[in-house]
C-alpha cells in the first residue's frame, strides 16, 4: 500500500510518499519540484508510480505556493520568480540534510526533478550539489540567463513598463550565470540526466533543453545516462507519456 503523508520538514510543507511497509527504512529518494503557480499535490501521479517501484518521494511546496500562498497578485508573484527558484535551491539542501539525519536515505541514492520552474530549479541544482545522483528536467530550461532575457523581452513586447532598471537586470543576469548549467556543463560530471519537452511549448523554449542536450551528449560515455525525449505538438503540460518515460528511465538510473 502506498501512503501519502502531509508533513513539515524544517518549515517546508511536503508530501512524503512511500510504500507503507518501508516508510521508516532507508530508501533511494527522489525529490520533485512543482511548476510556477502549481503545488505539490499536482505531482502525485509520478510520486505514486515511483513509490510503487520502491522509492521514497518528497514533494515540497515552493515559496508562495500551495500551503505557503500569500495571496499575491499575479504581477507580484511574477516578480518573485527567481527568488522562488533560489529558495528551492536552498531548501533542497535542507531536505537532503534532514533525510540523512533521519536515516531515510539509502547509500546516498538521491535524485531531483521538476516541472517547468521545478525543472529550472533541477538544472540549476546540478551546478551546486555534487551529491545529486540523477536528475529529470521536465519542460524546464538549463539556460536561466537566456530564459530570463526571454521573459524581459516578452514584457517589453507587450508594451508594459518594466518594474526594474537596466542595472538591476544586469545584476540579475550576473547572478543567474552562477547557476546556469549551460555555461558550466562540466559540472554535470556525466551524472544521469533525463529531459522531456513538448516542441509546441509557448512558455519555456523547447530549444533551450534540446540544444543543451546536443551540446553535452558527447561528454557521456554511457549514452543511456543522457536522454532527451521530444513530444511533437505538446504544449506546456506534462503528459502521461512523459511521466511514464521518466519513471521507466529513473528505475534504471537511481
Amino acid at each position: 500500500m502506498i501512503t501519502v503523508q502531509r508533513e513539515l520538514w524544517k518549515g517546508i510543507p511536503v508530501l512524503h510518499v512511500t510504500e507503507a511497509a518501508k516508510q521508516e527504512e532507508p530508501l533511494p529518494v527522489f525529490t520533485y519540484f512543482h511548476g510556477f503557480t502549481s503545488a505539490k499535490e499536482h505531482n502525485l501521479p509520478q510520486a505514486y508510480l515511483l513509490a510503487e517501484k520502491g522509492y521514497r518521494v518528497l514533494l515540497p511546496d515552493s515559496l508562495y505556493h500551495g500551503e505557503r500562498e500569500e495571496n499575491l497578485h499575479q504581477q507580484q508573484l511574477n516578480l518573485k520568480f527567481w527568488d522562488i527558484v533560489y529558495q528551492n535551491l536552498k531548501e533542497l539542501q535542507t531536505l537532503y540534510d534532514e533525510l540523512e539525519i533521519r536515516g531515510l536515505l539509502e547509500e546516498g541514492r538521491f535524485g531531483v526533478g521538476g516541472t517547468s520552474m521545478g525543472g529550472i530549479t533541477t538544472a540549476a541544482a546540478l551546478t551546486m550539489y555534487p551529491w545529486i545522483d540523477v536528475s529529470c528536467v521536465m519542460m524546464g530550461s538549463p539556460k536561466p540567463v537566456e530564459f530570463s532575457k526571454k521573459l524581459i523581452e516578452d514584457v517589453r513586447a507587450s508594451g508594459a513598463e518594466l518594474p526594474v532598471s537596466d542595472e538591476e537586470l544586469e545584476s540579475l543576469y550576473r547572478a543567474l550565470s552562477t547557476i546556469d548549467l549551460s555555461l558550466q556543463p562540466e559540472k554535470l560530471k556525466s551524472r544521469p540526466l533525463f529531459m522531456w519537452h513538448g516542441d509546441a511549448d509557448p512558455v519555456v523554449p523547447f530549444t533551450h533543453g534540446y540544444d543543451f542536450y546536443h551540446e553535452v551528449e558527447s561528454m557521456y560515455e554511457n549514452k543511456q545516462a543522457i536522454r532527451h525525449v521530444k513530444e511533437p505538438g505538446r504544449d506546456h503540460k506534462v503528459s502521461r507519456f512523459a511521466i511514464l518515460r521518466m519513471v521507466d528511465w529513473l528505475q534504471k538510473m537511481l
